[in-house]
C-alpha cells in the first residue's frame, strides 16, 4: 500500500525525511481492526517528528499521521480517536496513561491506504459528517474541547484569548469558545487570518502582543514562547490558562509572580479521551459546527502540504486523500458509496 513515511529527522531540512512509497499492508491482530483510510489530516505532531522534537529516532522508520476516518473491516463508517492507552493505568482517563502513545508515535499512522488500531479506538462516524471533516476532529478539534470543556470548564459569558489564529487547535477552540456562548478574542500577524477569526465570531482579532480591549477568564494557548507574556498580562486575576502545545518554544520567562499574586492558574492538556472525542461529536450535532478545512491534497503531493504548514499559510486543516479514493464522496456526503 502506498504510505507517508518517516525515515531520518532534521531540524533544519524536516521534508528530507518523509518518504512516499509502497509500504506492507498491515496484517491481521487480536482486538485489533483495520481502517480502509478514506481521508486523513496534518497536525504539527507529524511537522515536529520530522524534526527530531519528541520522537526517538530508533522509533524510525514510521508512517506518519494522527488523524483518520474511513471503514472498518464490516465497511461501517468510523473515525479514528487517536490515543493508544490503558484507561485503568490513566484513573479512567486514557490521557493520563504514562504509557500512552499518539497514533504514530509507537505504531504506524493514517497517511496510508489503511491503519490498523485497537477496536476501541473506533467511533462511528454520524452520517451527518464527512470523511474529510471527520479527518479533522480528533487530534485539533478533540485538543480544543479538552482544553475548553474539561481543563477550563468554560461557561457561557467567559471571555476567551486563543492565540495563533489559524492554527488547527485554535481554529476549532475559536468555533468552540463561541458555540459555548463565550466572548472571544484571538491574535495572529496575518491580517488575514485575523479576519477569518472574526467571521468565525471572534468579538476582535487583533495582531499579535496588542493590548486587549478587556482582560479575559480564559487563555488558550499553543504557541509559547512567543505569546506567554501576552497571555498572562491577558488574564484576569484568578483566570485560567490552559496549553496545549509551545510550537514557538518550550521555555518563556515564567513571571512566577504575576502568576502567584494574581493567582492565576495554569493548565496542561493533552489529546482527548474517547469520550471527550464523543461528546464533542453531540455538541457539532447540536450546534452545527463544522471544522474549518483550508484545502485537500492527495497523499502522493503531501509534501506540498507540510511545506505550507511551515510556511504558516494553512488556515484550519489540510486533508489528505490516500489513492483510489476517488470513487468515494469524501467531502460532499458521509454515506457510504
Amino acid at each position: 500500500m502506498l504510505a507517508a513515511t518517516a525515515v531520518s529527522q532534521s531540524a533544519t531540512d524536516p521534508l528530507a525525511g518523509l518518504v512516499v512509497g509502497d509500504v506492507p499492508k498491515p496484517g491481521p491482530r487480536p482486538g485489533w481492526s483495520l481502517v480502509r483510510v478514506v481521508a486523513s489530516s496534518l497536525n504539527m505532531h507529524d511537522l515536529w517528528t520530522l524534526r527530531g522534537v519528541g520522537h526517538p529516532p530508533e522509533r524510525l522508520p514510521i508512517v506518519l499521521g494522527c488523524d483518520a476516518a474511513g471503514y472498518d473491516e464490516d465497511g461501517t463508517e468510523v473515525l479514528v480517536h487517536p490515543v493508544l492507552a490503558d484507561t485503568d493505568a490513566g484513573m479512567g482517563d486514557e490521557t493520563l496513561d504514562p504509557n500512552r502513545a499518539l497514533l504514530s508515535e509507537r505504531h504506524n499512522g493514517s497517511f496510508a491506504e489503511y491503519l490498523s488500531v485497537p477496536t476501541r479506538n473506533l467511533v462511528p462516524k454520524p452520517p451527518w459528517l464527512t470523511f474529510d471533516e471527520a479527518a479533522c476532529l480528533p487530534v485539533a478539534w478533540g485538543t480544543a474541547y479538552r482544553m475548553l470543556f474539561t481543563q477550563a470548564r468554560i461557561r457561557a459569558g467567559d471571555r476567551v484569548l486563543v492565540q495563533g489564529a489559524g492554527g488547527g487547535v485554535a481554529s476549532a477552540a475559536i468555533k468552540l469558545a463561541v458555540a459555548a456562548g463565550a466572548v472571544v478574542y484571538a491574535t495572529s500577524r496575518s491580517t488575514e487570518k485575523r479576519a477569518q477569526a472574526e467571521s468565525w465570531g471572534a468579538r476582535k482579532a487583533v495582531p499579535t502582543g496588542e493590548r486587549l480591549p478587556e482582560r479575559v477568564d480564559i487563555v488558550v494557548e499553543t504557541v509559547g514562547e512567543a505569546t506567554w507574556a501576552h497571555s498572562l498580562k491577558s488574564l484576569r486575576p484568578g483566570g485560567t490558562l490552559v496549553i496545549a502545545g509551545a510550537t514557538s518554544g518550550t521555555n518563556p520567562p515564567a513571571d512566577l509572580g504575576r502568576v502567584f499574586y494574581l493567582q492565576q492558574r495554569i493548565l496542561g492538556s493533552t489529546g482527548c479521551t474517547r469520550s471527550e472525542l464523543v461528546a464533542l461529536l453531540k455538541l457539532m450535532d447540536a450546534t452545527g459546527l463544522r471544522p474549518v478545512i483550508d484545502r485537500t491534497l492527495p497523499l502522493d503531493e503531501i509534501h506540498k502540504g507540510f511545506q505550507l504548514m511551515i510556511d504558516g499559510r494553512l488556515t484550519g486543516k489540510l486533508v489528505v486523500h490516500p489513492p483510489h479514493q476517488e470513487t468515494e464522496e469524501t467531502t460532499t456526503t458521509g454515506e457510504s458509496s
